[in-house]
């Protein structure tokens, strides 16, 4: 046992730098498909584009409330470059800027919510969105810090950059769950990266209240024990690097 265990923890130890990267690449990978754009006509006639995420695989998206705000019509944009008929907005927060929108369709690659009570500042994050229209975007950088309001809701403040047209970005801890969604920045001279965003829990409670049930949802679950163990948790992403560069030979 000593003798297979040496060299894999050796292993383990030496892809330390490559975990982290790796992290990432993944992250991309299995979720980019379910991350869309929004383009919105507003009733004034501008138009507006924002960013959502699919939720489930017949067409319910999660965006920020401000995205879909005074809407004339709605559509999405998948990364693939196929556009969805017309969007419908659902349900709306009423103290956080979340929306919930709908659209006919079936089998769509969806994101899995993370439970965003065990989320802690210092936390290593990936985020997907669309600045400046440049669709499935991938940034990344840390909680910052978990900011509670005069009114009690809970905001993330977030390190990784933030443009506009990404308000609705999913947030993914490094176990590629969504967290939270990105809606805010503050702007102006010498700011930088001072961003925020909704955690997923309450767009979990959105959702219920909507009547509608989310596929893997984890809302109030008990962290896992990779989550609360790094070591463990390392372990098994060198175990998932190993298998994938076995599969490359």
């Amino acid at each position: 046992m000593r003798v297979f265990l040496t060299p894999f923890l050796l292993l383990a130890f030496l892809t330390l730098p490559l975990a982290a990267q790796n992290n990432h690449v993944l992250i991309a990978e299995q979720n980019a498909p379910a991350v869309v754009a929004i383009n919105v006509v507003k009733n004034d006639g501008s138009t507006f584009t924002g960013t959502g995420f699919v939720l489930t695989p017949d067409g319910l998206i999660a965006t920020s409330r401000h995205v879909a705000e005074n809407a004339l019509y709605m559509n999405i944009t998948f990364n693939n470059g196929a556009v969805s008929g017309e969007a419908v907005s659902v349900a709306a927060a009423g103290n956080v800027d979340l929306a919930l929108l709908k659209i006919n369709a079936r089998n769509l690659p969806y994101v899995t919510l993370g439970n965003s009570d065990t989320v802690l500042p210092g936390q290593n994050i990936t985020v997907i969105g669309n600045p400046r229209r440049l669709q499935n975007t991938i940034s990344s950088g840390l909680i910052s810090q978990v900011r509670k309001k005069s009114d009690g809701v809970i905001w993330h403040q977030i390190s990784a950059p933030i443009s506009p047209s990404s308000s609705g970005s999913p947030v993914f801890n490094a176990q590629g769950e969504v967290i939270s969604v990105a809606f805010a920045s503050y702007k102006g001279e010498g700011n930088q990266n001072l961003n925020f965003a909704v955690p997923s829990n309450y767009l979990t409670e959105l959702a219920t209240a909507a009547g509608y049930v989310l596929p893997g949802a984890k809302a109030g679950a008990a962290p896992s024990e990779e989550a609360t163990n790094p070591f463990i948790a390392h372990l098994q992403k060198s175990w998932q690097i190993l298998k994938r560069l076995f599969q490359k030979i």
